[in-house]
């Protein structure tokens, strides 16, 4: 027999090769597949879910597994008796089907190459359709929203995040279970995956009847955020880079006496002597504790940055090599990074790594009232990214190198729920499968103040949400190029301003330029700082605006709150693509430059240079209310909407009287 039943599975063995299928959680499957041993145990990214009532039907050269709406077939080939597998919705229509035999061409849907060392390069492969289109996958940076066609790595890079899970057209989810740095290739002719290094095939398909089904089933194994803080629904405020205490106090003083106070102010990097040292430099922040009680005292929680890098000459580099909780070089000089020294990273994936790194914040942060962490370099940035080049604790980088940033904000989320904290947000520059568990809120990286890179952050937010990152957010302005007294730039600034008002997180932050040099008492070139990022600094006028937003986001507040319980309790995106809400209307599934902030109103930014309208897609079956004048549109139909300086067109889907005189207020400057 080819096809044996073991518990609630199907297990196919032949020649070799051994495929299991599994239910795992609702109307959902899971595969496993290794070729010469046993299925490894474990799971990588999945959460253990209770098994679902599974139907299984085994005949002498067929078999089918079926969990609530969704069927696998696995049948022989009459040529050489190769495996293929289809799976179906309900409905019976094929939702995915591996490539077959193909006769005397002898394609393999599933393939393994052999490495030393035992493991695989691995390739998983699958018949395309031209009609299908494709949404998720994490963040990449480019203005492409559906995504058949695409090729794209499996890695994480500065402004990069892969999370591979997409959600199709054709009614179903599919999660690459799969740490190694790979591919995908979603081609017109085949789909398919690879991994560089990996001991099995493992993946998780979800069928379902609406989009958000799909998110939920996928969410439900996966895993979901916390609730976020009061205090991370607000305004945040940051640059590049506040270098010393009484700047900071500054700044906070400034905003209270302007009347706007910001929930969060963000100490950015190298507030630290060494990489690695993980605590303020005495000679710029001489009483930490002191600054952050004040803060607090004015309604503000401090953020500070931590990187993961390593120099050769912190104060903790040499305890920590000897002690092997730093990332492997496997040739070559032990540099992985060269910024302002020699660096290496202290490896995530190792507990006792996790476990020193936060003894350390805790002692000289979270001890004196920090609550919340920037982890940056979170990918992490190795210097020109050979990734094959690098070791973990759990394995080579090839193998596992993308779970990295996940263990990166575990270290934070697990040290502040020891220390007895709930709520938790921490910045993070990388995500993977299951960050959003750790309190992670993803930000888009080191992107640059154009228009062009505007568009793409809003493809990128919307593609985060359906991978099941419901936090994220973007430097406002754009991080590089951004002159502080350009008129060119302060357009840019106010439109992406506007779009930032209705991100999960509104966070104004940047270099902004000219900047200034820093000399330390000892001669030393510190990091340098970029000029004036507040909202008073680009001008009287520009700061009307600005300050308008700020207190429509404050408004929002309570709507927010909602949508961050939903995200918590289902893990629902904060924003969502236009078909989430109506995946009826096939138009909403190929407009990228609008999207849905909740269930309840329409965004669409401003985003191209000079604009002063543009049209606007509203789905059918509702009526649609513009926040600026009130004026009512029904659905179906694209509109085309002024849009002065100060004015981001906001539809309201279900009149909340509340939060329309807050949208009005602020949508409405002339």
């Amino acid at each position: 027999m080819f096809f044996q039943k073991e518990e609630n599975s199907i297990i196919y063995r032949d020649n070799g090769e051994t495929v299991k299928i599994s239910p795992w959680g609702k109307n959902s499957l899971r595969l496993q597949a290794v070729f010469m041993g046993e299925i490894p145990a474990g799971e990588i990214a999945l959460l253990p879910v209770n098994e679902q009532a599974t139907q299984i039907i085994i005949e002498e050269r067929s078999a089918k597994i079926i969990n609530g709406e969704i069927t696998a077939e696995l049948r022989l080939q009459d040529w050489g008796n190769a495996l293929q597998i289809i799976y179906y919705n309900r409905k019976g229509e094929v939702l995915l089907k591996e490539i077959p035999l193909g006769g005397a061409l002898f394609h393999k849907p599933r393939y393994y190459q052999p490495l030393s060392g035992g493991s695989y390069k691995i390739k998983a492969t699958f018949e395309s359709n031209d009609n299908e289109k494709i949404y998720g996958m994490g963040q990449y940076q480019q203005e492409i929203f559906n995504l058949k066609g695409c090729n794209l790595e499996l890695a994480h890079r500065n402004s990069q995040s892969s999370i591979p899970f997409y959600l199709s057209s054709y009614g179903y989810g599919f999660l690459w279970h799969n740490a190694a740095i790979g591919e995908v290739h979603f081609g017109t002719n085949t789909t398919e995956w690879t991994a560089e290094c990996a001991d099995k095939i493992d993946y998780w398909i979800t069928a379902g009847d609406t989009p958000r089904d799909i998110l939920q089933q996928y969410c439900a194994v996966v895993g979901t955020p916390p609730m976020m803080p009061d205090y991370g629904m607000g305004f945040w405020q940051c640059k590049l880079r506040y270098y010393n205490q009484e700047q900071v106090l500054n700044v906070a003083r400034e905003y209270k006496k302007r009347g706007v106070t910001p929930d969060v102010l963000i100490i950015d990097y190298y507030h630290w002597p060494r990489c690695g040292d993980w605590r303020f430099d005495k000679e710029y922040f001489p009483d930490p504790k002191s600054m952050v009680e004040t803060l607090r005292d004015m309604g503000i929680q401090t953020m500070v940055s931590v990187w993961p890098q390593v120099d050769w000459r912190s104060e903790n580099f040499d305890e920590m090599k000897r002690a092997g909780l730093l990332v492997k070089i496997n040739s070559g000089i032990d540099v992985q990074m060269i910024f302002h020294g020699n660096n290496v990273f202290m490896d995530a994936t190792n507990p006792e790594t996790r476990q020193y790194v936060w003894n350390k914040c805790k002692e000289n942060y979270a001890d004196i009232g920090i609550k919340s962490f920037w982890l940056d370099e979170a990918e992490p940035e190795f210097t020109g990214y050979a990734f094959e080049n690098y070791r973990y604790f759990a394995g080579p980088v090839l193998k596992i190198g993308n779970v990295y940033p996940r263990e990166y904000s575990r270290i934070f989320y697990e040290g502040l729920r020891a220390d007895g904290q709930k709520e938790i947000v921490n910045l993070v520059r990388a995500a993977w499968i299951g960050s959003q568990r750790y309190g992670a809120l993803v930000w888009s990286g080191d992107i640059f103040s154009t228009f062009e890179d505007m568009r793409k952050q809003i493809v990128a937010g919307i593609q985060m949400g359906i991978s099941g990152i419901s936090w994220w957010t973007t430097d406002i302005g754009g991080f590089h190029g951004g002159d502080s007294r350009s008129p060119a730039f302060h357009e840019l600034l106010i439109r992406w301003f506007e779009y930032g008002t209705f991100c999960p997180v509104m966070r104004l932050h940047g270099l902004r330029l000219p900047g200034k040099d820093i000399v330390n008492k000892s001669g030393e070139v510190r990091e340098w700082t970029g000029a004036d990022n507040e909202i008073w600094s680009f001008g009287e006028e520009n700061e009307k605006i600005l300050t308008k937003y700020i207190r429509l986001r404050e408004a929002m507040r309570p709507y927010t709150k909602r949508l961050m319980r939903e995200a918590h309790e289902t893990g629902a995106p904060v924003i969502r693509p236009l078909f989430y809400q109506f995946p009826e209307d096939t138009e909403c599934w190929d407009i990228k430059d609008e999207y849905l902030y909740g269930d309840n109103l329409l965004i669409a930014p401003v985003c191209r240079e000079h604009a002063r309208e543009r049209t606007v897609y509203l789905p059918r079956g509702e009526t649609w209310t513009l926040c600026s004048n009130g004026r009512i549109y029904e659905g179906g139909q694209t509109v085309r909407i002024d849009t002065p300086l100060a004015c981001i067109p906001v539809f309201m889907r279900k009149k909340d009287a509340e939060l329309f005189a807050a949208l009005n207020l602020a949508t409405s400057i002339v």
